[in-house]
């Protein structure tokens, strides 16, 4: 099978491919073979920048995510919306920027058409040949608790996991869905049933049989199948850590921070630099929001609230105003979706995130980062500590301005059932955070900022 990741290199690597050989197809078109190749060398510089541009757009967008590729109308509206964006980008870069001499007017709009015609066939093959029956990875699951039930309906509702469930392996299938072949535990030969369906991954949650599943794993070893336990696949599948199938022990095995020293600071040097740049850009603005803050409420511009940070030390942050000036006169109350205290102006500003650039100073002052777990009040704290197991964990790394959280396209209050999804998103960032991941939620968090979804 191929996971998430490679999927992605994949996707890449085709458009990429796609992106050069419509360039190569635009200027044979335009001035035939002969002349091609010397034209070919002055335009690959310039047309680089271009398309390296244009694959940021696609995965700002969203293209590169898997779930997109079976859905066809959201997969041509996100197409559309990412060429107009590449074009105007396009057009501004070769109107501004005389680069050795070329401007390919002309050139740039057959090589968008022929680009486009070529995509779509090049996606259109990946679509079919990565979700065909022979491309799925064979999977089979020990056990049917509660949860594992839940993750069998989850994959036969999501092919484009890349999953093709042949079999579970129980005391009982009554509870199965009737297409799902029940396997009994009992005289149970596993690496026969591995031979037999060709079996590429097993996932085990029995904890009933747990000796004699392991001994029937431990013999299946030489059959070179990736074993999994439930709380690893459940992850791998949706991002983010479930509470209910982890201990003690999981946080001793994965949150290793003794590794992480260089990641840390290479991390607060780019926080610092992307703090400062972000504070010089947005100084200009800053007077048209405090003016549009005023005339919709009375109030002062600045809104400044005590949050928890790492390892539970408190600080100040600062925000702009979003709510009406009397929004807690009866105490700390949770927000909630369409709150009434949020006026006109906040709206925009909490929706665009632009109501946390003042946060940027919190940023510079080590007290939060650009990415981690959203900074809570201590008074929530205290609360959901009682409510909720291994939350104070979260607490381990500073909080940040966006996160796995922000970015998982569901609005989330403080509200224990909410902290608890956030807290599970937040486990998943703090075992895997790393360059790689926080490039991934910044790029994210632009396409949300761009469609307005934000709180």
């Amino acid at each position: 099978m191929f996971s998430n990741r490679l999927k992605t290199i994949i996707l890449m690597g085709g458009d990429l491919l796609m992106l050069y050989f419509s360039l190569s197809l635009t200027l044979i078109i335009r001035y035939g073979i002969s002349e091609a190749d010397e034209l070919w060398n002055r335009h690959f510089a310039p047309f680089t920048i271009v398309y390296l541009v244009w694959i940021i757009v696609f995965y700002i967008i969203g293209l590169y995510e898997n779930s997109r590729q079976k859905n066809l109308l959201s997969f041509y509206s996100l197409t559309a919306k990412a060429m107009i964006t590449n074009s105007l980008i396009s057009v501004l870069f070769f109107y501004f920027i005389s680069y050795s001499g070329i401007s390919p007017k002309r050139i740039l709009f057959i090589n968008i058409i022929i680009f486009c015609l070529l995509f779509f066939l090049w996606r259109k093959l990946y679509s079919k040949a990565i979700y065909s029956s022979a491309a799925l990875n064979n999977l089979l699951i020990i056990g049917t608790g509660s949860q594992s039930l839940k993750t069998i309906n989850q994959i036969a509702r999501n092919p484009n996991f890349g999953y093709k469930l042949i079999g579970v392996i129980g005391n009982s299938g009554g509870e199965l869905p009737a297409e799902i072949k029940f396997i009994s535990s009992e005289n149970l030969d596993l690496p026969d049933i591995i031979k037999k369906e060709k079996i590429q991954t097993i996932v085990n949650s029995d904890n009933e049989n747990q000796l004699k599943i392991n001994r029937e794993l431990y013999k299946s070893l030489s059959c070179k199948v990736r074993i999994l336990g439930l709380a690893n696949f459940y992850e791998e599948l949706n991002k983010k850590i479930h509470i209910n199938l982890i201990n003690e022990i999981w946080f001793l095995e994965n949150l290793k921070e003794g590794e992480k020293k260089i990641y840390e600071f290479g991390k607060r040097i780019a926080d610092i630099a992307l703090a400062c740049a972000g504070l010089i850009l947005s100084f200009p603005f800053l007077p048209f929001l405090a003016l549009a803050i005023k005339i919709d409420s009375k109030g002062p511009l600045f809104f400044t609230q005590i949050r928890t940070g790492k390892n539970g030390k408190k600080f100040l942050a600062v925000k702009l105003r979003t709510m009406a000036k009397d929004a807690e006169k009866y105490g700390p109350q949770l927000a909630k979706i369409n709150d009434p205290r949020v006026t006109r102006a906040g709206k925009f500003l909490r929706q665009s995130r632009i109501d946390e650039i003042p946060q940027l100073l919190n940023v510079l002052r080590g007290e939060m980062s650009f990415i981690g777990p959203r900074p809570e009040r201590p008074e929530f704290i205290r609360e959901l500590e009682k409510k909720i197991p291994f939350y104070k964990q979260r607490l381990i790394i500073k909080p940040g301005l966006t996160g796995c959280d922000q970015i998982s396209g569901a609005y989330h209050s403080a509200s224990p059932h909410d902290s608890l999804e956030k807290l599970q998103y937040d486990l998943y960032y703090i075992k895997n955070r790393s360059f790689a991941l926080d490039l991934d939620i910044l790029l994210k968090t632009i396409n949300i900022i761009l469609k307005r979804q934000g709180r």
